[in-house]
């Protein structure tokens, strides 16, 4: 191919990369293949669910002047009924991704900022936090551990030179107190010269 060619084709290729994909309208058939193809994907809450396949229907509005209400109606006609079939379930959502979120060691403040995101009432938070099997005043303290664990922060640093510990104490302390936990149970921590005896407390506790 000679150089003229080669240059019509890159002017050609570029064209085609810069060509964003037209939004597809938003028809009730259109919104269940969305909504399956991302549950198959994903598990999800109601109201997340309802948030993208909304966004849809405003772009569609946009793009091609179908009528926003109508495809509000149908979404909830679609939430609903996936609701029914068992393919969505808010309280099994928040009851495993409480479990999830604790198993990596994150904050009960953090759970519900989180799950909040993806509009889950606050209810159904507070009754999972609860349902959770280690419920009580050391959850947090076991979280923290498993956080500080996770990014190796306080007793789990791995120190490249004596006293890298202590430099970094206070750093240490600001990172678990970013993720929600408050300050003593922060200092418990990354101030802990045995994390291990202090799970096993917890285990007996």
């Amino acid at each position: 191919m000679s150089r003229q060619g080669d240059e019509e084709a890159g002017r050609k290729a570029g064209k085609t990369r810069g060509k964003r994909r037209q939004p597809l309208k938003a028809t009730p058939e259109g919104l269940e293949r969305s909504a399956l193809y991302y549950l198959e994907r994903y598990d999800s809450s109601s109201g997340h669910l309802r948030r993208l396949l909304r966004r849809k229907i405003l772009l569609s509005a946009k793009v091609h002047g179908t009528d926003p209400d109508e495809g509000a109606a149908a979404v909830e006609r679609l939430i609903a009924r996936l609701t029914g079939l068992g393919l969505l379930d808010d309280a099994r959502y928040a009851r495993e991704r409480v479990r999830g979120l604790l198993a990596r060691g994150t904050s009960a403040a953090m759970i519900r900022a989180k799950l909040r995101a993806k509009s889950l009432p606050a209810a159904l938070i507070e009754a999972a936090l609860e349902a959770d099997e280690n419920a009580g005043p050391g959850r947090e303290l076991r979280a923290a551990l498993r956080y500080a664990k996770r990014r190796r922060l306080g007793p789990y640093r791995l120190e490249n030179r004596p006293g890298e510990r202590a430099e970094r104490r206070e750093r240490d302390l600001a990172a678990l107190g970013r993720q929600g936990f408050d300050y003593e149970t922060a200092r418990r921590v990354i101030d802990s010269e045995d994390p291990a005896a202090l799970e096993a407390e917890l285990d007996t506790g």
